[in-house]
């Protein structure tokens, strides 16, 4: 598995990732907006030629926002998300961000694991966040110093 900048020729692959995990997925459009942002960065978990998972995060200053993680649900529980999320942290580092953040729906157990793995806290609630179903998001931020 290597991991990698995404580039427009992922999207295709990305949005079938979006459109299997989330009930509100972005669509080819706006994640293509998205991807050619400057303050954008964009992850691919790519294994045998095909995109099984990606991450990506926009970042001003020192601050980023991470603003989706997918893998194939195939995929899931091998790790895929992990080396995701580690090499965007280290990409943010690497630009001088300092704080990270993210939502998470609240019944989303297993990525909260996996961010509370990684340093990030929980910072609030943000209520009725989420659509299709309706459900709170939880805010969870990683700090230079709070992280690993």
């Amino acid at each position: 598995m290597k991991i990698r900048e995404m580039q427009i020729d992922d999207l295709e692959q990305a949005i079938s990732i979006e459109e299997e995990l989330f009930s509100v997925p972005w669509t080819m459009n706006g994640l293509f907006s998205m991807l050619v942002r400057e303050d954008a960065l964009f992850l691919v978990a790519e294994d045998k030629d095909k995109i099984i998972g990606f991450c990506g995060a926009f970042m001003v200053m020192d601050q980023g926002d991470i603003v989706n993680v997918g893998v194939r649900p195939e995929r899931q529980r091998q790790g895929v998300g992990r080396r995701l999320l580690q090499a965007l942290i280290r990409r943010a580092d690497e630009k001088g961000v300092t704080s990270l953040y993210l939502e998470v729906r609240a019944s989303n157990r297993t990525a909260i694991c996996l961010y509370e793995g990684l340093g990030f806290r929980q910072a609030g609630v943000r209520k009725g966040y989420y659509e299709e179903p309706r459900e709170d998001g939880i805010t969870m931020c990683r700090t230079a110093v709070d992280g690993h």
